[in-house]
């Protein structure tokens, strides 16, 4: 249950995103979705190797839990890197450039 409730809260950040930007919401939700579970299976692989090699147990829940944070790291670096990216190309319409070089009375 903890799962789809992720799920669900990365998409739609990854989604709302892309919609401010007017990037292709389903994409980049997507694109969230896999990130996450990509950098938690790299991490708990690693994990899993190291914790391997001192014990020879180790319960799947736990090495999920684990791999969590480092997966919603990752979603987290990725989310700001594509806000800022977006941000610097997205031009700035201000609603005062009409009024420049006019002389205020």
């Amino acid at each position: 249950m903890l799962g789809l409730i992720l799920i669900y809260w990365l998409g739609k950040k990854f989604y709302k995103l892309a919609e401010e930007y007017n990037k292709s919401q389903w994409g980049y939700a997507i694109l969230g979705i896999v990130v996450y579970y990509a950098v938690s299976i790299i991490f708990a692989t690693v994990i899993l190797i190291i914790i391997e090699s001192f014990s020879n147990t180790l319960n799947d829940y736990i090495l999920g839990l684990i791999a969590m944070p480092f997966g919603l790291l990752g979603c987290y670096l990725l989310y700001k890197y594509l806000e800022k990216t977006w941000e610097h190309k997205n031009p700035i319409n201000d609603s005062l450039i009409d009024q420049i070089g006019k002389t205020e009375i």
